[in-house]
C-alpha cells in the first residue's frame, strides 16, 4: 500500500504543485485505504510533498516542507481536522506582527510555513521532525523578521503528539513588533460539536455558519454575535463570543472538543506556563466555535498595547514555546456506563494533563534550546508581609503568588514577554519553592492576596544549571502611610467582589446563567449601568453601603444618544469626627483594569474645579469588552492635604473622564483612605 501511495503521489506531482489543495484530497483518499499497523511500531513515511507519522494509535500527515498539519487519523476517523474552511485549515503555527513604531495590537497575519524539512530523531521510541523557516533580507515586509523552527514529536505508545517551536532573532534583523504567537487546530466542523475547557464551562457549541449573516448578527464588536436563526434552534437568542471561554494562565492546562459519533476527544494540554507571557493570572483564549482549539503563547488579550513585544534593530533573541501535548482519547471497556460519554472523556483528559505536568520538563525534546531537568535550577525561601497598622510582627504571606521573571520594575512581570516566567503559590506559612527554572537572570516578584501593591526583590537572582538557591526570609512592605479610615473592596487584583448585574435577557449565554463565579462573562453588562443609574451616577456611603451590592463592577460611560456617551462621576461619602492639622491623608486606588480611560479624583467642593489627581490616559486591555473582570493591575497613591477635608461630611469624586465609547472604563480592585502617618483618627 505504501508503494501505491508513493507512486500515485509521484505521478500527480506536477498537478499538485499547481493545485496544493489537491494533495490534501489525494493524500486522504489514499490514506483512508491504509490501516494503521496496530503493532505500536513508530513509522515515518517521507513522500515528495508530505510526511506521515504513525505509531499505531495516531497517524499524522504534514505538508512538506511547510509543516502544515493536514491530517490526524485516530480510532477509525480518517481526519479529525477541517480542511474546507475559507481561510484557516488544519493545524498550524501562526503569528501576528507589525512594523516597528506601529500603534495598536493588530498587524500582519503570518502562517508559519517551513522551507526546510529535517528528521531530527528517529528510533524505536521517538520520532522528532523539524520544519524551519529562516529569515533573510529578501523577506523584508513579507514575513516577521524571525527564524522559526517548528518541531513535532511522536512517541511509541502515546495517544497523541507534541509540538514546540524555537523563535530566534540575530543581529541582521530589523526592528519589529510581535503581537501574537500560537498554535491552532481547526477541527472537523461536522464532528466536533462539544467543547470543554473547565469542569463548569463545557457544552454543545453552535456551528460556525451560525455566526454569519443572516443566521448571526454582529453586536458591539466582531467577536460577539447574536444567533438569530441558528441551524439548531436550541441556540436561538444566545450570544456567541470566544472571550466568554477565556481562562487565566495558571488554570489554562487542558481544553478541547469532543466528537460525538464516534466518541473521540481532542485536547490541548499545556503542562507548563514558563513560555507564556504576562504571569499566572494573565487571561487568554482556549477553545471556541469553528471548532478551534488554541495554545496561546504571546498575545495582547487582557493587556492591550502594553503586551506587544517590541524588538530593536539587530536585537538578538531566542525563545522556545512549548512543548504542548495534543491528546486524543475515546471510549473503551473501562468506560463507566453511569457516566456520560463527554464526562468520561473530560475526566480522562484531566488525568492525562496531570501526568504531563508530572513529566515536566520533558526529557525527550531534542533541541539543545530546551533544557532538561538536570540543566535547570531552583529558588526557595519564605515571604513575609510587614504592615505595622495590621500587626506589630511580620505576617506569613499565606497563598502569595511568588515568581521569577526578567529583571525589571515593580510589577513589570505582567507585561514582560521576551523571557520565561516561573510561578508558585506560597504555603500557609509563606514558604515557596520554585523548581525547574531555566538558567538565566531573574527578579523575584510577588503579590499577596489581601494586600495592595507588588513585591520585587532588590537583587537579581542568577540561576545556573543544577543550582539550588535559598534566599531565606524576604519581607514585603506594602504601601502604607497611616491607619485605615475606610476601605472598599478586597485587594486581590479583581473586581469580582463588586456588583455584577444580571445580563440583558436579549443577550445571554445560557451556559453562564447558573454559574455565579462566571456571571461577569455575560455579554453587554456594561450597558446595565445606565439601566441601574439612568439619571444620577453611583453614590457609595461608607458605613452604610455594601460594595457587594452597591458598587458597580466597572465604571463605564453612560449612553445619552445614538453614538453619544457621557463621562461618569462616582461619589464616596464619608464622615470624619476630626481632621488632623498637619500631615497628609492618602487615598490608595488599585485598579483591576483600564481601557482608554482617564481617572480623575476630586475631594469636596461639589466635585468641581481642577482635579486633585489625574491618571492621564491609561490602559488598553479591553477587559470590559472581553468579559474578563481583570486585566493589567494599576495602583495610584493620591495625597490629600488636611485642609481639603472637613470635620463632618466629606465626598470623594471619581470621574472616568473619557467618553468616546461605551467600552471605555475602569474596574476597581480596592480603594482605601489612610490617615496621616503615625496618627490615630476616629471615623464616625
Amino acid at each position: 500500500m505504501l508503494c501505491i501511495l508513493f507512486l500515485t503521489t509521484y505521478f500527480v506531482g506536477c498537478f499538485v504543485k499547481q493545485r496544493p489543495s489537491a494533495l490534501y484530497v489525494i493524500t486522504f483518499c489514499l490514506l483512508s485505504l491504509e490501516k494503521s499497523s496496530g503493532n505500536g511500531l513508530l513509522q515515518l513515511q517521507l513522500q515528495r510533498d508530505h510526511v506521515v507519522l504513525d505509531n499505531g494509535l495516531v497517524q499524522l500527515t504534514f505538508t512538506k516542507p511547510g509543516g502544515h498539519l493536514i491530517g490526524i487519523r485516530y480510532n477509525g476517523l480518517d481526519n479529525l481536522l477541517e480542511l474546507h474552511n475559507p481561510e484557516l485549515n488544519g493545524g498550524f503555527w501562526d503569528l501576528n506582527w507589525s512594523e516597528a513604531g506601529s500603534s495598536g495590537t493588530r498587524g500582519k497575519f503570518d502562517v508559519v510555513n517551513g522551507t526546510e524539512f529535517q528528521v531530527v530523531v528517529q528510533n524505536e521510541e521517538q520520532i522528532e521532525i523539524s520544519f524551519t523557516r529562516k529569515w533573510d533580507r529578501s523577506l523584508l515586509g513579507q514575513h516577521a523578521p524571525l527564524s522559526i523552527d517548528k518541531r513535532f514529536i511522536m512517541l511509541r505508545g502515546s495517544s497523541g503528539f507534541y509540538s514546540y517551536a524555537i523563535y530566534q532573532r540575530d543581529e541582521s534583523m530589523p526592528a519589529f513588533q510581535l503581537n501574537e504567537a500560537r498554535i491552532a487546530f481547526m477541527l472537523n466542523i461536522e464532528k466536533f460539536v462539544y467543547m470543554a475547557m473547565s469542569d463548569d464551562r463545557q457544552r454543545r457549541m453552535p456551528r460556525p455558519e451560525d455566526r454569519l449573516p443572516p443566521r448571526g448578527r454582529e453586536l458591539a464588536f466582531p467577536e460577539a454575535v447574536l444567533l438569530v436563526d441558528p441551524i439548531e434552534p436550541e441556540f436561538k437568542g444566545e450570544v456567541d463570543d470566544k472571550y466568554q471561554y477565556s481562562c487565566e494562565n495558571k488554570d489554562n492546562k487542558v481544553h478541547g472538543f469532543i466528537c460525538i459519533d464516534p466518541t473521540i476527544g481532542l485536547w490541548q494540554i499545556s503542562p507548563s506556563n514558563e513560555f507564556r507571557t504576562g504571569g499566572p493570572i494573565k487571561q487568554d483564549l482556549t477553545s471556541h466555535v469553528n471548532p478551534t482549539t488554541l495554545a496561546m503563547f504571546v498575545s495582547t488579550h487582557y493587556g492591550g498595547e502594553d503586551m506587544v513585544v517590541k524588538f530593536g534593530e539587530g536585537e538578538k533573541w531566542k525563545k522556545v514555546f512549548g512543548p504542548v501535548f495534543i491528546y486524543l482519547n475515546s471510549l473503551s471497556h473501562h468506560h463507566n456506563t453511569n457516566d456520560s460519554d463527554t464526562a468520561f472523556l473530560w475526566a480522562d483528559a484531566k488525568d492525562q494533563m496531570k501526568k504531563e505536568v508530572e513529566k515536566w520538563p520533558y526529557s525527550f525534546p531534542a533541541s539543545e534550546d530546551f533544557p532538561h531537568v538536570d540543566q535547570r535550577g531552583s529558588v526557595s525561601g519564605r515571604l513575609f508581609v510587614q504592615d505595622r497598622y495590621i500587626s506589630e510582627g511580620k505576617i506569613a504571606a499565606k497563598g502569595a503568588f511568588v515568581g521569577l521573571a526578567a529583571p525589571g520594575k515593580d510589577g513589570s512581570f505582567q507585561n514582560e514577554s521576551k523571557g520565561y516566567q516561573f510561578w508558585v503559590n506560597a504555603d500557609e506559612d509563606g514558604y515557596f519553592n520554585i523548581t525547574n527554572i531555566r538558567p538565566g537572570d531573574y527578579n523575584i516578584y510577588a503579590w499577596v492576596p489581601g494586600f495592595i501593591g507588588d513585591f520585587r526583590c532588590d537583587k537579581d537572582i542568577v540561576v545556573a544549571a543544577g543550582s539550588s538557591i535559598n534566599v531565606g526570609d524576604v519581607v514585603y512592605m506594602p504601601p502604607r502611610n497611616g491607619a485605615t479610615l475606610w476601605e472598599i473592596g478586597v485587594p486581590d487584583r479583581s473586581a469580582a467582589e463588586f456588583y455584577v448585574p444580571d445580563p440583558d435577557p436579549m443577550y445571554i449565554n445560557k451556559l453562564l446563567i447558573n454559574l455565579p463565579s462566571h456571571r461577569f462573562r455575560q455579554y453587554g453588562l456594561w450597558a446595565r449601568y445606565a439601566d441601574l443609574y439612568p439619571n444620577q451616577d453611583l453614590v457609595y456611603t461608607v458605613g452604610t453601603s455594601d460594595y457587594n451590592k452597591d458598587w458597580f463592577y466597572a465604571q463605564v460611560t453612560r449612553k445619552v444618544g445614538e453614538g453619544a456617551y457621557k463621562a461618569t462621576t462616582w461619589q464616596i461619602k464619608f464622615k470624619m469626627d476630626t481632621v488632623e492639622e498637619s500631615g497628609k491623608y492618602t487615598l490608595r486606588i488599585a485598579l483591576a483594569s483600564a481601557t482608554f480611560s482617564i481617572l480623575e479624583v476630586r475631594v469636596n467642593n461639589n466635585g468641581l474645579g481642577e482635579a486633585l489627581f489625574s491618571s492621564g490616559l491609561i490602559g488598553s486591555d479591553n477587559t470590559i469588552t472581553r468579559h474578563g473582570i481583570h486585566g493589567l493591575y494599576w495602583i495610584f497613591n493620591v495625597e490629600i492635604e488636611t485642609c481639603v477635608l472637613i470635620k463632618g461630611d466629606n465626598t470623594i469624586y471619581l470621574t472616568q473622564a473619557r467618553n468616546l465609547s461605551a467600552l471605555h472604563g475602569v474596574m476597581y480592585d480596592y480603594i482605601r483612605l489612610e490617615a496621616p502617618s503615625l496618627t490615630s483618627i476616629t471615623l464616625a
